[in-house]
């Protein structure tokens, strides 16, 4: 059994929503963001997420744990423009010894429209792709993630 003595203290159990102005390079000929960057934004967004609950991912990376994507899920509502800024709410919504499941709604910061949600799912693997049983590899790691848990 591994145990993990570096895992980042945290203050606060609030979650900040992740945000920021999209970029230029992000948009289409016509200013429309292209769809393929929700699904980046996801990734931004729960990464900033594990930093916030005091999981950062390179850390996990350097204890030997891969968080691969095994499906993602996104449903379009409203188009993003360049010059627009985001802002993504993130949740873990379930979470087994195994795999876990984040959920999202990306918001227009200034106008509060749903533009877009979606859904990611991961597992917990090795750098040799093994399947981490993260309540008897990980205990500490898997109870904070079960504290963030969506109920």
């Amino acid at each position: 059994m591994t145990e993990r003595h570096d895992i980042i203290p945290i203050d606060s159990m609030d979650i900040l929503p992740y945000g920021r102005a999209i970029f230029y390079y992000e948009t289409d000929q016509m200013g429309i963001v292209h769809h393929s960057n929700y699904i980046r934004w996801m990734e931004e967004a729960r990464l900033d997420f594990l930093n916030q609950i005091g999981l950062p991912y390179d850390k996990m990376e350097e204890e030997g744990i891969l968080v691969p994507v095994l499906s993602v899920n996104t449903q379009y509502k409203l188009a993003f423009h360049y010059g627009d800024t985001f802002s993504i709410n993130c949740k873990l919504e379930k979470l087994s010894g195994i795999k876990f499941t984040v959920s999202y709604e990306i918001y227009n910061a200034e106008t509060r429209l749903l533009h877009a949600d979606g859904i990611t799912e991961h597992c917990f693997v090795t750098k040799k792709m093994v399947p981490v049983r993260m309540p008897r590899e990980y205990p500490e790691i898997y109870q904070r993630l079960l504290t963030f848990k969506e109920h």
